[in-house]
């Protein structure tokens, strides 16, 4: 259990997803408030949650970031998933606590301001912010040409890169694998070319999405922005029905950190196992918050 006000959750994503002494560091340093680790070799990234009292999670949040600043080189990084830095992206995220309360938004962003602001100035990692008024994908796009870094040096650090970090409302991170009609093999370009185009037709507010060649298939990468517009059933029957359209196949599904109890409530039990989720993957699982 969360002892007081509202929980808060920070969702690291690090460049690093093969190196298991690497992996380790970086995650013993989130301490006790480390909720849930989940490393892809082929991403090559790693995503830590970090969750407890909003300061805690925001200390822990630094230690975290300082111990992979310290350990991954992202000049010799090669991975699919897009990236600015070593430690490439830090949202905060208010939570839901016990007594229904919620961490207030002013406290999310100042939690953000200061990470950012601390990482800039004391390692020496230009950040950018998203949040209100900017995404994500934003940033992405424009980072050091029409965007600026808003705090810490104007151009990349040499071997940590930059980080963009953000105060967002709670999304889910889940994955689709498909692969070819006829059997695992390697990657053709068909079912990589497939992904794309399902990606693509899925994409929509409240749904972000990517195709990407990973492994013997491909994967619909997808980022659920708005867990109580966009099912996951949803998402994963279309992505299964788009891959019959072109001759290919669901491999397996693949949830990526935690999810909210009630995302998972919207899923009926009998299809967890097919969608690859478990009612130990939830928020409030790890938190003990006790559910209705």
């Amino acid at each position: 259990m969360v002892p007081g006000g509202a929980p808060a959750e920070c969702v690291i994503n690090i460049s690093e997803g093969r190196d298991p002494a690497v992996i380790a560091a970086v995650a013993a340093a989130g301490g006790g408030l480390l909720r849930d680790l989940h490393s892809d070799a082929e991403h090559h990234r790693s995503v830590l949650t970090l969750a407890g009292e909003l300061p805690d999670v925001e200390a822990a949040a630094r230690l975290v970031a300082a111990a992979a600043v310290d350990t991954i080189d992202l000049t010799a990084h090669q991975g699919i998933h897009p990236r600015l830095g070593a430690v490439d992206v830090v949202p905060f995220v208010p939570l839901t606590g016990p007594d229904g309360s919620a961490a207030p938004w002013d406290d999310v962003l100042a939690a953000r301001d200061a990470f950012a602001r601390w990482l800039g100035d004391s390692l020496g990692v230009p950040c950018f912010l998203y949040g209100p008024g900017r995404t994500l994908p934003e940033v992405r796009r424009g980072a050091f040409t029409t965007l600026a870094p808003d705090s810490g040096p104007p151009g990349p650090h040499p071997t940590a890169g930059a980080c963009a970090v953000g105060a967002r409302e709670i999304l889910i991170a889940y994955n689709v694998w498909i692969r070819s009609g006829t059997g695992p093999g390697p990657a053709a370009d068909a079912v990589v070319g497939a992904a794309r185009e399902i990606a693509s037709g899925l994409r929509r507010p409240g749904l972000r999405t990517l195709g990407l060649a990973v492994g013997g298939g491909a994967q619909v990468s997808c980022n659920v922005v708005d867990p109580d517009q966009v099912p996951l059933t949803e998402v994963y029957d279309a992505v299964a029905e788009g891959a019959a359209a072109r001759s290919c196949r669901v491999g397996k599904g693949e949830l990526v950190g935690l999810l909210p109890a009630r995302a998972l409530a919207a899923v009926p039990r009998r299809r967890w196992a097919e969608l690859g989720l478990r009612a130990e993957d939830t928020i409030e699982f790890r938190l003990d918050i006790p559910g209705d």
